[in-house]
């Protein structure tokens, strides 16, 4: 399959009705149906299963409908005329009893998906989930790796194959969190973490992008998500180990006051306590409701 490759900035850039419709349309380009993660699969699966029950009450009824329009036509004399008929138990049996089975499967899906899919439940695997946490801000992504020490802006490395645990908040407003091709779409939000687990199942490139309309900026809340194999997520890790910037408390409050999309950029060294200090609203980012 065609991966879904990272657009250039320039696509995404301004408020005007180009970027309006790209965004718009990011999730479907991006691979809702072009899984490439377990999350993703099974959100896909969902997907196809309702269409398919909705089609067996849909298809049928448009077939009918023709069917009708041709056979009492004006010219057909075959055709029985009924002027009093008002009521027939079989046709109401018919006419409420297939929409109530229609339902109950999409129940039973929706039901049994939203439990296997819970976006905290972990992901079975033998090997343990890298930790990466989120904070969205405007108008850019900032992810942090505790255990690796080092920090990146609109761009996310993974290993490939091995399922990673997000935990996310936000520094400003509300966002949306999504990532189409692997799944899991979920809010950021000020003074609370939410939690995901995703997996991307082999290496390349995948969009990610916020689903929350964050102000003038937004159509920047985008960012790339990097599957690696081991040794190349190694290397990158390396890499920005050597970076001479550091993510403590001033470096991040002077990034998240700054309400402008940023390049990607890497962070060698990062304060520990910082995501808490975050989450817990310790450094409070003034925004237009607190100006």
């Amino acid at each position: 399959m065609a991966r879904f490759r990272f657009p250039r900035p320039a696509l995404f850039a301004g408020s005007g009705k180009r970027s309006s419709v790209l965004l718009g349309l990011s999730p479907l380009l991006g691979g809702v149906l072009d899984p490439q993660g377990p999350a993703a699969s099974g959100n896909a699966q969902i997907l196809l299963n309702a269409v398919a029950i909705m089609m067996a009450i849909v298809a049928p009824t448009i077939v009918a409908t023709m069917v009708f329009g041709w056979w009492f036509r004006a010219s057909n004399k075959r055709a029985t005329y009924l002027p009093n008929w008002d009521y027939s138990g079989r046709l109401e049996l018919i006419v409420w009893g297939i929409p109530l089975l229609v339902v109950l499967f999409l129940s039973g899906v929706t039901w049994i998906g939203s439990h296997d899919l819970d976006p905290a439940r972990p992901i079975a695997s033998p090997t343990r989930p890298i930790e990466v946490r989120v904070v969205s801000l405007d108008w850019k992504w900032l992810f942090i790796y505790p255990e690796e020490g080092v920090a990146s802006v609109n761009e996310i490395a993974l290993p490939a194959g091995r399922p990673a645990h997000f935990s996310l908040t936000s520094g400003t407003v509300m966002n949306g969190f999504f990532v189409p091709q692997l799944g899991g779409m979920i809010a950021t939000m000020n003074g609370m973490v939410t939690q995901l687990n995703l997996q991307a199942d082999r290496p390349g490139d995948y969009y990610g992008q916020s689903t929350q309309f964050s102000g003038g900026g937004f159509s920047d809340m985008h960012f790339l998500l990097r599957a690696l194999p081991p040794t190349s997520f190694a290397q990158w890790v390396e890499d920005a180990r050597k970076s001479t910037k550091i993510l403590d408390e001033d470096a991040y409050l002077a990034m998240a006051r700054e309400k402008a999309a940023a390049p990607r950029a890497l962070y060698g060294s990062i304060d520990k306590a910082l995501f808490e200090n975050i989450a817990a609203r310790r450094l409070l980012v003034e925004t237009p409701e607190t100006e």
